[in-house]
């Protein structure tokens, strides 16, 4: 003879029913857990990624700035005047040719003075420097030259002369150029000292250059340095 089942009651329906309902909150939580895990993953992903581009472009800029100075090396003799067609200028481009009335200051990067038209922006792209977000500056005339591909990033530079005008600073007195105060038979070179690294000749007085490079990479990345050298 069959029994018949006994009869459940609500309240332990309702309990089913409570059981259900935490199981899919928790299943929402694990869901949500699980997104902002992978989300935190490709964020962190795409920031070393972006790092590692910011530091080859770096590495690059120095590779530039070689370029740069063993491009002095070579005309060490023609200095005195402007190359703009090799990116060269025999001033700091912030003085008229007086060397007195002062010139806008140069804006290396083109968002350094971004609120004022008041400055002199460098061609880096040769478009005129239309590539400025507000187009706003005071001349475009400064030009850069190439230093090629570089572990495929390409990489332009420019060299101002640190002196008030173009023009042999030795003769024309009128010239002021940012130079060591004394002169000596050696001077020191920081870092270790060895046959391959020694003392500098500091025997004669000469003029500072400052090397400015631009390199562009992979993602957009662009990295700027600025190397001050004499000779």
């Amino acid at each position: 003879m069959n029994l018949p089942n006994p009869p459940v009651s609500s309240s332990r329906r309702s309990e089913r029913g409570v059981s259900l309902l935490f199981a899919l909150l928790a299943l929402v939580a694990l869901s949500l857990a699980t997104l902002a895990l992978v989300r935190s993953v490709d964020t962190s992903a795409l920031l070393l990624g972006n790092i590692g581009f910011k530091q080859d472009a770096t590495a690059a800029a120095d590779q530039a700035a070689r370029q740069a100075i063993n491009w002095l090396t070579v005309n060490s003799t023609t200095l005195n005047t402007d190359m703009s067609a090799n990116g060269y200028y025999a001033s700091t481009q912030e003085f008229a040719s007086d060397g007195v009335t002062v010139k806008p200051p140069v804006d290396a990067t083109g968002q350094q003075l971004a609120t004022t038209a008041n400055r002199q922006l460098i061609d880096w792209d040769g478009n005129n420097c239309k590539s400025t977000l507000d187009g706003s500056y005071n001349g475009c005339a400064i030009q850069t030259a190439s230093a090629g591909t570089i572990n495929g990033n390409a990489a332009r530079y420019v060299i101002f002369r640190l002196c008030s005008k173009a023009g042999d600073f030795t003769t024309d007195k009128t010239i002021n150029c940012a130079q060591r105060a004394t002169t000596s038979d050696s001077c020191g070179a920081k870092g270790a000292q060895d046959y391959a690294n020694q003392s500098l000749d500091c025997s004669a007085i000469t003029a500072y250059y400052r090397v400015l490079v631009r390199v562009q990479g992979a993602r957009n990345t662009t990295s700027f340095t600025e190397t001050i050298v004499h000779f």
